[in-house]
């Protein structure tokens, strides 16, 4: 039986990006099947108990650029650690991935390009003309996707897929949910990869 992963993300989280190719190589690899998850990180955030960047201590917010460092220098990614329109809103971009997965358009090259135009080339996502280019260059029709980005149904499957995270126990983004178990962070990929391979049970915390 072919295996059913739950990929949550928002695409303006730069571990996302991070591991967004590799986790969608991983799972072609394996011939899993990967729902795509667009979720309201704030949503998440409240119930996980994190706070975005800027709210953060000095201490974490410089941890957190040293880390990007590192793991775009692992993965062989470029990346800006604080790129020219950053923070930003996620909302139009996630709800275009929301509205691809319902149209049964495969979001995945979408994503990377939204993830890649913000941490790799300092393009503003918030922008319709930008995010309407991605689509194009994917060979998707832009107009009914930035038509569906701006519905309120949009907008709550987001945050019904956010609901769906704090059910399975998400605590930020990315999470790849594979037979019930959280595999939080692109730096879990290769945990994943193992856990399909092998086909262990999934490890569990008494509650």
């Amino acid at each position: 039986m072919a295996a059913n992963i739950d990929y949550y993300f928002t695409c303006a989280s730069p571990f996302c990006y991070l591991g967004h190719r590799l986790f969608c190589d991983i799972a072609e690899k394996h011939k899993a099947t990967v729902n795509f998850k667009a979720v309201n990180l704030k949503d998440v955030w409240a119930v996980s108990g994190a706070v975005p960047p800027g709210e953060r201590p000095p201490v974490r917010q410089r941890m957190r650029l040293v880390e990007l460092q590192r793991q775009a220098h692992y993965r062989k990614l470029p990346i800006k650690i604080e790129p020219k329109f950053w923070p930003t809103d996620p909302g139009f971009a996630d709800r275009i991935a929301v509205g691809l997965v319902e149209s049964g358009i495969d979001p995945r090259y979408f994503i990377n390009k939204v993830l890649g135009g913000l941490w790799a080339y300092d393009d503003d996502i918030r922008d319709e003309h930008v995010l309407a280019s991605y689509l194009s260059q994917c060979g998707l029709d832009p107009l009914p996707a930035l038509t569906d980005a701006k519905t309120d149904w949009a907008e709550e499957i987001r945050r019904n897929n956010a609901r769906a995270a704090i059910g399975a126990d998400v605590v930020g983004v990315p999470t790849y949910v594979y037979n019930g178990e959280a595999f939080f962070g692109q730096d879990r990929l290769e945990h994943l990869d193992q856990a399909l391979s092998e086909g262990r049970a999934p490890f569990v915390a008494p509650r």
